[in-house]
């Protein structure tokens, strides 16, 4: 069996590349390399340079590579990107997906798992947020996400897919220093890319009614994360339902105790510039993890400090520090 990782030159696909590798699965990747980097993609495993839009490059991978499981993580991924661009959320990330499912559908590919998010959920009220919980997304790559939830469910039934959808809150870490996460989008990068450069990080709302005042979130590792992916694909011929599944910690921590654990680690000064808080920012997301502990005997393993120790390694290695 192969496994065919879309975005699988990324920060969160290279890690499930590597756990494939290590549980003895044939991998191969398809990724336009537009925020990927092929030098994450280890020697032996095809690397396809392509779009999922392009069915012609799709329909080679799979053919060339025999491929009959597809790990789907390649997307845009910016909250406030899809806000400004709405169309090319909808066409990268829906229009994407239904190209790739096209060619599946006809090659005969039977099993898929989809990298879905937390974003799906919007604003959620539960004090941990399980998969019954309405999805009412907030912004157009939440949309996307659970567009592409239907798109697959309604799929599954029609021909048979085998379907696993799972849904990520707030990735962190790094399993190697190679692999860590390329850009300062996310919390942990965002604030070691301010210090670093001698700036205060910013702060949005200290307000909210939680403990600090701070939002809190669900971090889960990303190496937790790559294995969950595997436990998915080695489990999925036994779905014969698509499920959709939480993939964190089910424990939350506040911004402020991520700014703390940061400064523990990097011995740098955290201390933030408060700021108004943005819009459509919930005060607490935290996922309820029984059901993929139920479901796929996974938990998440990794702590928060892991998460910062293996992220800033990883950070001053690809910045020379």
């Amino acid at each position: 069996m192969t496994w065919l990782v879309t975005g699988g030159a990324g920060f969160i696909g290279s890690h499930v590349v590597a756990a494939f590798l290590g549980a003895g699965r044939r991998v191969a990747v398809l990724d336009d390399l537009s925020t990927g980097d092929g030098s994450r993609v280890p020697a032996g495993v095809p690397l396809v340079r392509g779009s999922v839009l392009d069915k012609q490059a799709v329909r080679e991978v799979v053919t060339a590579h025999d491929v009959d499981g597809i790990v789907h993580v390649a997307a845009k991924k910016r909250v406030d990107e899809s806000v400004a661009h709405p169309l090319l959320y909808y066409r990268e990330n829906v229009e994407g997906l239904r190209t790739l499912l096209e060619v599946a559908v006809a090659a005969g590919v039977e099993r898929f798992v989809f990298s879905s998010s937390a974003a799906v959920y919007g604003m959620p009220k539960a004090e941990r947020v399980d998969e019954d919980e309405p999805c009412t997304p907030m912004s157009p790559y939440g949309q996307t996400k659970l567009a592409g939830e239907w798109l697959l469910e309604a799929a599954a039934h029609a021909h048979g897919l085998r379907t696993v959808l799972l849904r990520y809150f707030n990735v962190a870490g790094a399993a190697a220093v190679s692999l860590g996460d390329p850009f300062a989008l996310n919390l942990v990068p965002l604030v070691f890319e301010r210090v670093t450069a001698g700036n205060r990080p910013v702060l949005y709302g200290d307000d909210y009614p939680t403990p600090d005042g701070t939002c809190v979130r669900d971090f889960v590792h990303v190496a937790d994360v790559a294995s969950a992916h595997l436990a998915a694909a080695e489990q999925i011929d036994g779905f014969a339902e698509p499920v959709a599944l939480n993939v964190g910690r089910g424990e939350g921590y506040s911004v402020r105790q991520v700014l703390d654990v940061i400064a523990e680690v990097t011995g740098l000064d955290t201390t933030p510039a408060v700021a108004a808080r943005r819009p459509g920012d919930p005060a607490r997301v935290v996922a309820a993890v029984d059901r993929a502990a139920a479901v796929l005997g996974w938990r998440a393993t990794g702590d928060l400090r892991e998460m910062v120790r293996s992220a800033w390694a990883a950070w001053r290695y690809q910045h020379g520090g």
